[in-house]
């Protein structure tokens, strides 16, 4: 259980991925789900258009709170 704990403590701790790497994995998910045709690939497109913007709203965010990074929560 400790070990599930510190496992859990570290994620939470690492920072976020750079957005590209971020907009590179839903790219990837969403195009495996196009193969399995579970989406269409217009159903594709406008999602990751939305997750675009989130991810650029979110990014905004954080560069006019000061220094770019996430405020690190403190115990």
């Amino acid at each position: 259980m400790v070990a599930a704990a510190t496992l859990a403590a570290g994620i939470a701790m690492s920072p976020a991925p750079a957005a590209s790497a971020r907009l590179d994995a839903v790219h990837a998910d969403l195009a495996r789900a196009v193969a399995l045709r579970q989406i269409t690939d217009e159903q594709a497109a406008f999602f990751e258009a939305q997750v675009a913007r989130a991810i650029a709203s979110e990014e905004a965010a954080q560069t006019a709170d000061g220094d770019g990074a996430p405020a690190a929560e403190t115990a």
